[in-house]
C-alpha cells in the first residue's frame, strides 16, 4: 500500500507547539489511529520507516516529537554520544504533567484527523515504549505495543524514572489497574536498561492491576528492533511487527471488543 509521510502538525500544548509527523495510506478512507512515540532521538529514520509500515498495513500514524520544550520543531538528535547524552537530558527536564498533556493532545488530534475511524492505538519504543505504557491509561486507547520500555521499574540497584525528578507513577498506576487497552510488552533479555528483576516487577504489577496484556521476551539487546546499528535483528524486529500489527487490527477493527470498558466478558 502506497503512503503519505510528509504531512505534519504543529500541536497547541501548555508550552508550546508539538510538531507531530503524520503518516497514512494514499488511498482515500478513514482508518484506524496509532500514536507512535520515538526514542530519545526524536523522528530519526528507524522511527519513519515503522511509522511508514505501520501506515503500509491500513493505519493513520501520528509522531509527536516527544522533545518539543527543547528542541527547534524538525530537530533529530544523532545516535552517537552527543544524541544520547542529549536526549537523556531532555527526558528528565519535562515534568510528567507535559507528558501526559502531550499524549491527550497527540490523542485529540488523531481521532479527529479527518483520514482517522477514531479508534486509537499507541506505540513506543524506549522512552517511547514508557509514554505508550502511559498513554494506554487513557480509555481512548484500545491497544498498547511498548518496546524495551525504560524507566518505569522502581528497582533500589536500579534508580530509574521519568520525567523532572524521576518521579513518575506508572508502575503504581499499573497496579491500581489504570491501564484500560490491552497490551503487548516487547523485552530484549541482553538489554541493560530493564533487567530480569525489572521486567518481573512490571510484570506482576500488569497481573495487580488486572490488565490484558501478554508479555514476549526476545534473545535481543536493547535497540533490536532500530534498522541501523550493530543492535539490529531483522527477524526478532519481523516478528514484533507481524505481533503488533495483528493486535492492532483485532483491537481497532469492529470485532473485538472483549478489552473495551462496560464489556461483560471477564478479564483474564
Amino acid at each position: 500500500m502506497n503512503i503519505i509521510d510528509h504531512e505534519y502538525s504543529d500541536l497547541q500544548t501548555p508550552t508550546v507547539p508539538m510538531r507531530t509527523h503524520v503518516f497514512r495510506p494514499v488511498a482515500s478512507g478513514r482508518y484506524p489511529g496509532i500514536v507512535l512515540f520515538s526514542e530519545i532521538f526524536q523522528a530519526t529514520g528507524p522511527i519513519r520507516r515503522t511509522a511508514a509500515l505501520l501506515a503500509g498495513n491500513g493505519f493513520v500514524v501520528a509522531v509527536p516529537e516527544i522533545f518539543h520544550m527543547h528542541e527547534a520543531p524538525g530537530t533529530v538528535l544523532g545516535y552517537d554520544s552527543a544524541g544520547a547524552d542529549r536526549g537523556n537530558w531532555c527526558k528528565v527536564n519535562i515534568d510528567i504533567e507535559q507528558y501526559d498533556a502531550d499524549m491527550a493532545a497527540a490523542r485529540a488530534f488523531l481521532k479527529t484527523h479527518p483520514a482517522c475511524t477514531g479508534k486509537l492505538g499507541s506505540m513506543g519504543i524506549c522512552i517511547g515504549g514508557h509514554l505508550s505504557f502511559r498513554n494506554s491509561m487513557s480509555s481512548e486507547i484500545l491497544a498498547g505495543v511498548c518496546l524495551y520500555a525504560t524507566d518505569i521499574h522502581k528497582l533500589e540497584s536500579h534508580a530509574r524514572g521519568l520525567g523532572t525528578g524521576m518521579r513518575d507513577d506508572s508502575l503504581e498506576r499499573a497496579r491500581r489497574g489504570d491501564i484500560k487497552a490491552e497490551l503487548l510488552m516487547i523485552w530484549g533479555r541482553q538489554d541493560p536498561h530493564v533487567p530480569y528483576e525489572a521486567r518481573v516487577q512490571i510484570r506482576e504489577a500488569l497481573e495487580q492491576g488486572g490488565t490484558l496484556y501478554t508479555s514476549l521476551e526476545y534473545n535481543g539487546a536493547h535497540a533490536f528492533i532500530r534498522d541501523e546499528g550493530p543492535r539490529y535483528n531483522p527477524v526478532l524486529a519481523n516478528f514484533v511487527y507481524l505481533h503488533a500489527i495483528e493486535l492492532f487490527k483485532r483491537k481497532l477493527g469492529e470485532g473485538d471488543l472483549s478489552g473495551v470498558a462496560g464489556s461483560s466478558e471477564s478479564r483474564h
